[in-house]
């Protein structure tokens, strides 16, 4: 896996901007899992094994099953495996990483 620049150097206005996000959906209900499946499904998509790496093993580490992660890119057609609520997270979530593409659908 190629190192990717330091976001933290390079920087680190925009880094604390996400270290700020992060702690603000601290004090949402949201789950940490429920942000590390945001962050692994955005990763997908996006291409970045660095990041998926990590949010796997985030991921893992509190408490979530290997197997939903193994299914999350096919979260459709596993959509037993995954809550009403999380459903929605992961569509809402693959709409704005593609935003470019086609915006946020009003069903959304």
């Amino acid at each position: 896996m190629k190192t990717r620049f330091k976001m933290r150097e390079v920087q680190p206005q925009g880094y604390q901007f996400l270290m700020d996000l992060d702690k603000y959906l601290d004090s949402t209900g949201m789950s940490k899992i429920e942000r590390e499946l945001i962050k692994i499904r955005a990763s997908q998509i996006n291409g970045c094994a660095y990041c998926m790496n990590h949010h796997i093993q985030d991921a893992i580490r509190y408490g979530e099953n290997p197997k939903r992660i193994y299914v999350l890119s096919a979260w459709r057609e596993a959509i037993n495996w995954f809550s009403e609520e999380e459903q929605t997270i992961l569509a809402l979530t693959e709409e704005v990483t593609l935003i470019a593409n086609h915006g946020v659908s009003d069903e959304v």
